[in-house]
């Protein structure tokens, strides 16, 4: 499969080529191509140049259209190139050349998308539960904003590794385990499948696995509850506790095996979490904190050994100049605490470790809430101190903001309290469904289809309103909003693409076909425009981790074909040279919607 140039980046070389025949002397030059509403494109980059060459922009410009125009020069990409304002060039592409490289792209399975150049490893830390603890709405945005680069990286031919950074060791387990001792049979439930079989299923919520999650879930919480009375209320049992505690730091085997039941029994509920939520999660790919167990001494006697961490009030420490406490003394990373026991930052320089020397990563992408920004600030530079992390390989934090009530404040049930994953999903795909609903006699769906265009919408609209919005910025979920049909929605992606398989079914035995002799259309050019740049949006959002700007790019599409439906009739088209060009027109924007909003991880129904 090639890749196609697209016409950004073919305009961009002409006028590069161009310069270079006009102005020898002027050296490399950036002609500075961006869209424009003045013509197709802009080019900016001659201000700069005159004022370096010291001449004037205007008449920089018109020698760089004359060379651009010239005699013997073919006008098979550029129509028209003119002079505006200072010493811009406005440029107008031919109706040809927007429908002969869209059919190239059409040609393509791939669209016409470049790999990569020099593509990598990357590995991925997203959705981050915590073992024998509910998933709440504070868990879905690193789900869904991971599980979107994990498609996007992938996409552009990067090697990508999905790691599951699980919450699955400390203090409390010493509490779980030895109530789970004394009562043996209070994780014991019939059915389900085995935590540890590979994946999430692939068949939606209600499954055998949904309603089993919600059994593992229930028993954890009835354990922990009873387990907690009984900590707080029995001198006795909390002694038990602590040293059951011990026991399992010292990998005591009895012990290990009833903390593996927490484990299995939470992953049973992750599972199922992640099944509502239409993403698969491998279990080979989920490596929690206790992973790194035997990797914690030795990442200490390192960067004692290094000079990185230093010894201060018994506790091995890294010191930042430019991190200062209220009274301005140097607030430390803590690696190993003054009673022995090991920090959070021990365990994620060990999983660098890792990640770099057994997985030989290049890049390190964390996808971890905003307010845990201090912290990999100080992790990621005591790893470049201690040499694990440099000019090859580096570490990034996709951070994200909160999720809000409509309120503006942090989204909480109306009792205060935070607010379950589950009965979020649950709640968006009943919406959708009721959306569906009312539109479903005129599409002609069954009740089958209801449910499952109910549950392929409420879940898009879920991870659209998180994807749509900056990664950084906290933002507000509002059901109402997401099921819209007007707006920013994934309800109006997803009905733009089945609007146009409507289209191509109701042409029957008409074919799509460029037809590039045809003249085109403001708005079928507008369209044509846009399509073609979906390659170099993916490549930016690859390189700058920014998913919001495929989901704006998608949603422009989808405007761009609503206008081209109402200004072009398509199936009673003047001629049937142009039926075909504009079925053409309709069928390559619908792969890139389709691609586009399966790259975010959003299934796109043929009939809604």
């Amino acid at each position: 499969m090639a890749s196609v140039s697209s016409l950004a980046s073919t305009v961009d070389q002409r006028i590069a080529d161009a310069l270079s025949a006009a102005l020898p002397e002027a050296g490399p030059a950036s002609p500075l191509l961006r869209r424009s509403d003045r013509a197709d494109f802009q080019a900016n980059g001659l201000l700069a140049l005159a004022k370096r060459l010291k001449g004037n922009p205007r008449e920089l410009a018109t020698r760089v259209v004359s060379a651009l125009t010239a005699e013997g020069t073919a006008p098979d990409v550029i129509k028209e190139a003119e002079v505006s304002g200072p010493g811009f060039l406005n440029i107008t592409i031919t109706d040809r050349a927007i429908i002969e490289t869209l059919a190239a792209r059409a040609a393509d399975s791939r669209l016409g998308v470049p790999y990569a150049e020099r593509p990598g490893t990357t590995v991925i830390d997203y959705a981050q539960p915590n073992v024998a603890k509910e998933m709440h709405v504070g868990h879905l945005r690193s789900a869904v904003i991971g599980a979107a680069m994990v498609e996007i990286l992938e996409f552009t031919g990067e090697k990508v590794i999905r790691r599951h950074h699980i919450g699955d060791w400390g203090t409390q387990f010493g509490m779980l385990i030895q109530y789970l001792i004394e009562h043996p049979h209070e994780l014991d439930h019939k059915g389900g499948p085995d935590a540890t079989s590979g994946t999430s299923s692939p068949d939606g919520p209600g499954t055998a696995a949904a309603i089993d999650g919600e059994t593992a879930m229930s028993n954890l919480n009835r354990l922990y509850k009873a387990s907690r009375v009984l900590f707080d209320s029995d001198e006795e049992f909390k002694a038990r506790s602590r040293d059951r505690v011990v026991a399992l730091q010292a990998g005591d085997e009895e012990t290990r095996t009833f903390w593996q039941r927490f484990v299995d029994e939470s992953k049973i509920y992750f599972y199922s979490v992640f099944d509502k939520l239409d993403m698969e999660i491998h279990d080979a790919d989920v490596v929690g904190e206790s992973g790194y167990n035997h990797m914690l001494e030795e990442t200490c006697r390192i960067l004692e050994e290094t000079g990185v961490a230093v010894r201060s009030e018994g506790a091995l420490c890294v010191f930042f100049e430019d991190v200062k406490g209220p009274d301005g003394n140097q607030v430390p990373l803590i690696v190993k605490k003054s009673n022995g026991g090991y920090g959070y930052a021990a365990t994620d320089l060990s999983a660098i470790r890792d990640r770099v020397q057994s997985l030989d990563a290049t890049a390190l992408l964390y996808v971890v809430d905003v307010r845990q920004s201090l912290h990999f600030k100080m992790v990621f530079e005591t790893a470049r101190r201690a040499g694990w992390l440099n000019d090859e390989v580096r570490a990034v934090q996709l951070a994200f903001g909160t999720v809000l009530g409509k309120d503006g404040k942090p989204f909480k049930t109306r009792e205060g309290e935070t607010v379950r994953l589950e009965d979020l999903l649950d709640e968006a795909v009943e919406r959708a469904t009721a959306v569906v609903r009312e539109k479903a006699e005129k599409a002609g769906l069954s009740e089958r289809e209801i449910t499952e265009n109910g549950w392929y919408v409420g879940i898009g609209a879920v991870k659209y309103a998180d994807l749509s919005t900056s990664a950084v910025r906290d933002y507000k979920f509002d059901l109402d909003q997401m099921v819209s049909l007007n707006g920013d929605t994934s309800v109006y992606l997803q009905y733009a693409y089945a609007r146009i398989k409507s289209i191509l079914r109701k042409a029957g035995d008409t074919e799509p076909a460029a037809r590039p002799e045809l003249a085109l259309a403001p708005a079928e050019r507008a369209l044509g425009l846009h399509v073609d740049e979906f390659g170099e949006v993916l490549s930016e959002v690859a390189s700058s981790y920014e998913p919001h700007k495929l989901a704006a790019y998608l949603y422009q599409l989808a405007s761009h074909f609503t206008t081209f439906y109402d200004q072009c009739p398509v199936l009673k088209a003047d001629t049937p040279a142009q039926v075909e060009n504009r079925l053409f027109l309709c069928d390559v924007t619908a792969r890139t919607l389709q691609q586009g909003l399966a790259l975010l991880g959003i299934r796109a129904p043929e009939r809604l």
